[in-house]
């Protein structure tokens, strides 16, 4: 804001979105300039990735005010995608799009300054503890689970387990109660962070391969969920009955993997549009009821996709799905 101020005759106060908290913006800034008065909501996000931007088309509808994304640098084509739909946004870098008539300003190509390392960076969306993470954001019980039961449910060391669990402490996402236990908090933007994180830090780790089959395949097929699970564009279709899928993703097990592909004459391709992943989820604790995966993956999945399509299918799943399931807050 500081770096707006220099700029334009801009007086404000910032102040915490508290009655916003179910929508998880952060600040609201209140400002006059030229001698109009607006208000932004704003989001602020460490690192701006393609799933962060769907995220915030999918949020500016639904903001009582405009949008005002607060982040570290906004490279070039993504200020002209921001500005394109209308989000507007400040960097370190002092790139910006601001779109308050009578003022407007787009700045974008400075580059970001490297920042010097000084302290440790956190792991806690970077890495498989994003396995740990999933868990409890589907069953916000677990997390009154033992770290070995926890370890056991999604494969991941014991070690991994108590620095997740202890940054999501020093967060603010989990409350320790003592006696009575632990809470998850703010499952809304514990699940934003994850459906960032995940396509980028966790989901390449899952890639089992790519494959071509032949058209409308998946139509005939009966998975059973003990062996595998739709995600992405063909579970958004189940779900919704909306979108018509142009690509296929598959979560299944290591040990199923050669009969998934042999059953359903998937052929090896690195241009086929049926992509498979290792599944990271128990299933016998409530994650494998349905031949779709939970409405959090489908999302997530969407989103990476990234095209209008998509985008509007991840809404309606939200809208469907989770909004009322976060709102549970």
């Amino acid at each position: 804001m500081e770096a707006l101020a220099v700029i334009a005759p801009l007086d404000y106060v910032v102040e915490p979105a508290t009655y916003l908290r179910d929508q998880e913006y952060d600040y609201l800034v209140k400002g006059i300039v030229f001698g109009k008065k607006f208000v932004w909501c704003v989001n602020i996000k460490t690192r701006l990735t393609r799933t962060g931007e769907m995220q915030l088309l999918i949020g500016k509808d639904k903001a009582l005010h405009p949008l005002l994304l607060v982040t570290g640098y906004v490279p070039p084509e993504a200020a002209d995608r921001l500005r394109s739909i209308g989000i507007e946004f400040i960097d370190k870098a002092g790139n910006m799009f601001i779109n308050q008539p009578p003022l407007l300003i787009f700045v974008k190509g400075n580059k970001p300054e490297k920042e010097k390392n000084t302290m440790p960076g956190t792991r806690l969306f970077k890495g498989v503890g994003l396995k740990i993470v999933y868990l409890l954001l589907c069953r916000p019980d677990l997390v009154n689970s033992s770290y070995r039961d926890l370890s056991e449910m999604t494969g991941v060391a014991l070690g991994t387990v108590n620095t997740t669990i202890t940054e999501l402490l020093m967060k603010d996402f989990i409350l320790d109660m003592g006696k009575r236990g632990k809470k998850i908090l703010n499952r809304k933007k514990l699940f934003e962070r994850w459906v960032e994180a995940y396509p980028d830090y966790l989901k390449p780790k899952l890639f089992l391969g790519r494959f071509h089959g032949d058209e409308f395949w998946w139509k005939n097929t009966n998975l059973d969920p003990a062996s595998a699970q739709w995600g992405g564009e063909i579970a958004a279709s189940k779900l919704t009955g909306y979108l018509k899928p142009g690509s296929a993703a598959l979560y299944t097990d290591k040990k199923f993997l050669t009969d998934l592909v042999i059953t359903n004459r998937l052929k090896k391709d690195p241009q086929g549009n049926v992509e498979i992943f290792e599944r990271f989820w128990p299933m016998d604790y409530g994650f494998g009821d349905l031949d779709t995966t939970h409405p959090i993956i489908i999302y997530a999945d969407l989103l990476a996709i990234g095209d209008q399509r998509t985008t509007e299918t991840a809404k309606m799943i939200y809208e469907q799905y989770l909004d009322q399931y976060f709102r549970q807050d």
